[in-house]
C-alpha cells in the first residue's frame, strides 16, 4: 500500500470550523465491509454499529489555527503545524 493513495483534494469549504448547533445532526459516514457499500448517515445512527462489550475511544482535542509557511536556504518549503502553545516561548509542533 503506497501513501498516495491515501491522497486527495479536500476543498477548504468542507473542513467544518465549529460543531454543528444540533449534534445530533453530525454526520457520520459508514462503510460495509462485506459489500463495499459507503452510507451517509447521522452521528446517532453509530448505536446500530455497537455491540456489548464494544470500546469507543473519544477524541477531545482542540485545533488551533496555527500553520506557518516558510521556506529552507536552499528554497524547499516548510509547513509547521502548532499543536499548542506551551509558553510566551514555547511551542510543540
Amino acid at each position: 500500500m503506497k501513501k498516495s493513495e491515501f491522497y486527495f483534494e479536500l476543498p477548504q469549504k468542507l473542513i467544518a470550523q465549529h460543531p454543528t448547533k444540533e449534534r445530533t445532526q453530525s454526520r457520520l459516514l459508514a462503510l460495509d465491509k462485506k459489500s463495499g457499500a459507503i452510507q451517509d448517515l447521522k452521528f446517532p445512527d453509530i448505536l446500530g454499529f455497537l455491540n456489548p462489550g464494544d470500546l469507543l475511544v473519544f477524541n477531545n482535542t482542540k485545533v488551533i489555527p496555527a500553520r506557518l509557511f516558510g521556506f529552507k536556504s536552499t528554497g524547499g518549503k516548510v509547513e509547521v503545524f502548532i499543536e499548542r502553545i506551551l509558553n510566551d516561548n514555547s511551542a510543540v509542533a
